[in-house]
C-alpha cells in the first residue's frame, strides 16, 4: 500500500548563483547581471517554467526596483522607482500597463516585463500599447539544451531533498521525456510523489514506472 503523500512547499532559491546558464538562456542571463544604462525598456519571453521569474527577481534586486502586483498600481506609480512584472499579460490590464510604460518613459525608469506569450499573437485593443510593447528590447530564452536540461532535472531534485547517487538516472531521464522547461518540471513532481508514497530512493525502476 502506498504511503500518502504530502504537499510541501518547496521554496526554490531565487538568487544568481542558484541560477544555472547555458546557451539557451545566456542571452538573458548576461543582459540582467550587466549594467546597461541605455537599455531600459526590455520583455524576456521564455517557455513556461523557464526560469524567466528568477531571472526578473534577479534584475529586479540588482535594480532596487519594485514589483508590479495586482493590487499595487498606485505604490508603483507614488514610489517613482524602477518597475518589475512577471507574466504581464495576466496580471494587467491594458490601460495601466500603458500608463505604466508611460510612466517609465517620463521618469527615466527602467521596466523589465517578462512572458512566455508573443506579443506578435496577441490582439491589443489599445494599439498605442501594442506600438509601445514592440519597441522594447526583446530578449528570448530558447527550450532547454541537453547541458540545461541536466543541471535543471538535478537542481529540481536538489530542491526537493533528493539526491542522485547513480549518474546514469538523468542520462535515462534525459532520453525519455519531452525536452520542455514544462515537462521538465512536472516529471520532477512526479518523481518526488512517488518516491515520498513509496518512500525509496530515486532508482532507474523507480523512474520507469512513471514512463
Amino acid at each position: 500500500m502506498r504511503q500518502k503523500s504530502f504537499e510541501y512547499d518547496f521554496s526554490p532559491k531565487f538568487n544568481q548563483e542558484n541560477y544555472y546558464v547555458s546557451d539557451a538562456n545566456r542571452e538573458a542571463y548576461e543582459y540582467v547581471i550587466n549594467e546597461n544604462e541605455f537599455v531600459k525598456y526590455s520583455i524576456i519571453h521564455g517557455p513556461v517554467k523557464s526560469g524567466k521569474t528568477h531571472l526578473g527577481l534577479i534584475w529586479q534586486k540588482k535594480n532596487n526596483a519594485i514589483i508590479y502586483s495586482e493590487n499595487n498600481f498606485q505604490k508603483v506609480i507614488n514610489d517613482k522607482k524602477n518597475i518589475f512584472i512577471d507574466n504581464f499579460f495576466e496580471k494587467i490590464n491594458e490601460e495601466y500597463l500603458f500608463y505604466i510604460i508611460n510612466h517609465c518613459y517620463n521618469n527615466n525608469l527602467k521596466i523589465l516585463l517578462c512572458t512566455d506569450k508573443f506579443i506578435s499573437n496577441y490582439k491589443f485593443q489599445l494599439k498605442d500599447l501594442s506600438s509601445r510593447l514592440k519597441s522594447f528590447n526583446f530578449i528570448e530564452i530558447k527550450q532547454p539544451d541537453d547541458e540545461l536540461i541536466v543541471n535543471l532535472i538535478i537542481k529540481l531534485l536538489f530542491d526537493r531533498q533528493i539526491i542522485i547517487h547513480n549518474p546514469d538516472i538523468v542520462n535515462y531521464i534525459l532520453n525519455r521525456i519531452d525536452r520542455t522547461f514544462e515537462s521538465i518540471n512536472f516529471f520532477v513532481q512526479r518523481i518526488d510523489k512517488l518516491s515520498l508514497e513509496k518512500k525509496r530512493q530515486l532508482t532507474i525502476p523507480l523512474i520507469k514506472e512513471l514512463l
